[in-house]
């Protein structure tokens, strides 16, 4: 026989228990035809032999922002690494503002007030940025600030008589005036003046996030939420955007994106009596291909723990009077949710607070006992602080949670300062969901935190955060485990098990080459291996020289 493509010399880790280590792989019409023997005697058009390094199924990240964070890649820097102090980041905005036109946007994201002491202020930014509109995304994507001149392009001059926002916030002057920082829903106070971005710098933002995607080994992601500028994407024309990145090549990273609920619609009859919620033509989760489909949909409950906004049952460690908010009415959560069943969609819903989480379980429950179906596979992304109870719950209703591992070291400190030493102990349970049944994905939620999955199992295995603390040990993974999540997990979370996730006849080509055996290297070297060549359906979509021929 004739393949397209093999790959020889490697020492392949499969994870099908029936076959679970390779040294040849052979690749027709993007999947896998056989291993070993079973391509015994095999020609190929292409031969790529692996020099005997290690490798793995591709990567899944299952809840990774892949357009935001290539957008990011584009704008101002401001992560911590790069601007350590508040003083620090008002001098990057003045050094990217002198080389912009005077009415240009300055745009910029990253920063973490836990660790540079504060939020930027608008006040300041207007002196940084001389009179350029600014606005500056919080690493958490949850909030963000803009100056005087952002607002005043708003319609808001001068920062005055900018309202209340249900499921937002807006912080105020003393004399009741926008100071600059927005929370939540609120943000779209502002973003709406400059969303929807324009379709050629999504294509280029999903290009940027693609090809730093591909060299991290990433062959599959969910792109948690599009079309809802006023909430999570960038317009009502991001499905077209990715569409048109495949089609120009810019996007060879497998794709699933989540309409954001709040685009979701009642349509009115559709015969017989039946009514319909959705999406127009009846587009509902499943639909695409391997290459780019829908998938669920996608809602945001609350909001984030470092930002203090996520709904909590008790006030927080040390903002006892603060339980953070829903960032919409609980009945309309329930109704919503209960509708977008009803019709078939797969829900994601982010839910990080624990009294969140138990709105987020009694819609699901409500749901699923108004119009029972098998195999939802509802999720919770984040699941951020969750009692044993709620675990049990979770698993019982078939849910699939979404905790991100590389959360413990880059905000893991801020965490802790949120929650106190006690209840860190509940913050994104790994272990204890895997002990009591749950099938655990691997994520990152990048760019909020860094999107290489090895980065992410290094903090999955290790469970310290950046200043050193142990966070949560005892919720600590094996690293075959925490592997299993990011390949075989992922793809469950997207009902795709069934063709990703292992290297065995039948399932798609898609695999990683590494520096090093992933399952026995030091665990606290894992941060250390590098991804030498990512191959997606049989085809090499980045090589740093780890094949040859």
């Amino acid at each position: 026989m004739h393949l397209d493509a093999l790959f020889t010399n490697g020492r392949f880790t499969t994870l099908d228990a029936d076959r679970p280590t390779a040294h040849t792989l052979g690749v027709f019409g993007g999947r896998i035809v056989g291993l070993d023997e079973e391509v015994a005697g095999c020609t190929a058009e292409r031969v790529h032999d692996l020099g005997g390094a290690p490798a793995v199924p591709g990567f899944n990240d299952a809840h990774q922002h892949l357009s935001m964070r290539g957008r990011r890649l584009l704008e101002l820097d401001l992560h911590a690494r790069t601007v350590p102090t508040l003083d620090a980041l008002y001098a990057a905005v003045r050094e990217r503002a002198a080389r912009l036109g005077p009415d240009e946007w300055l745009f910029g994201a990253g920063y973490d007030q836990n660790k540079i002491g504060a939020h930027p202020t608008a006040e300041a930014l207007d002196e940084a940025a001389q009179g350029r509109p600014v606005w500056l995304e919080h690493v958490s994507c949850h909030m963000g600030v803009g100056n005087t001149a952002a607002f005043t392009r708003a319609g808001f001059t001068g920062r005055l008589g900018v309202p209340d926002i249900d499921g937002g916030h807006v912080e105020r002057d003393p004399d009741g005036r926008a100071a600059g920082l927005l929370q939540e829903t609120a943000q779209h106070l502002v973003t709406r003046a400059f969303r929807p971005s324009p379709l050629d710098s999504v294509v280029a933002a999903i290009r940027a996030g693609n090809d730093q995607g591909v060299s991290e080994g990433i062959t599959s992601l969910t792109e948690p939420g599009i079309a809802a500028a006023e909430h999570v994407g960038h317009g009502p024309a991001d499905l077209y955007a990715f569409h048109r990145a495949v089609q120009e090549g810019a996007l060879t990273i497998r794709t699933t994106v989540m309409p954001y609920m709040t685009v979701l619609h009642d349509m009115g009859a559709v015969g017989d009596g039946d009514t319909w919620f959705g999406l127009d033509l009846g587009l509902r989760s499943g639909f695409g291909d391997d290459r780019l489909k829908v998938g669920a949909t996608k809602i945001a409950t609350d909001g984030s723990l470092i930002g203090r906004s996520a709904h909590m049952c008790c006030g927080y460690h040390d903002e006892p009077d603060n339980v953070g908010f829903l960032q919409f009415d609980e009945q309309w959560l329930r109704h919503t949710i209960t509708e977008a069943h009803r019709c078939g969609w797969q829900i994601a819903a982010h839910a990080i607070g624990d009294a969140a989480i138990d709105v987020v379980l009694d819609a699901f429950e409500a749901a699923q006992a108004a119009h029972p179906r098998r195999d939802a596979r509802h999720r919770i992304e984040h699941f951020a602080v969750a009692s044993d109870k709620q675990v049990r719950r979770l698993v019982d209703n078939g849910i699939v949670p979404v905790p991100q591992g590389r959360f413990v070291s880059e905000i893991g400190d801020g965490m802790i300062t949120a929650l106190g030493p006690e209840r860190a102990e509940l913050c994104y349970r790994m272990r204890s969901l895997l002990d009591a049944g749950a099938v655990l994905p691997g994520s990152s939620d990048a760019p909020v935190a860094h999107g290489s999955p090895l980065l992410g199992i290094h903090d999955m295995v290790n469970r310290r955060t950046a200043g050193g603390a142990p966070l949560a040990p005892a919720e600590a993974l094996t690293a075959e485990q925490a592997l299993y999540a990011y390949t075989v997990g992922s793809a469950y979370a997207e009902h795709a098990d069934d063709r990703k996730g292992r290297l065995s006849r039948g399932m798609l080509a898609d695999f990683a080459v590494l520096s090093d055996d992933l399952l026995t290297v030091d665990p606290q070297r894992i941060d250390t291996l590098s991804v030498g060549a990512t191959v997606i359906g049989g085809s090499v979509v980045h090589d740093c020289g780890a094949l040859s021929g």
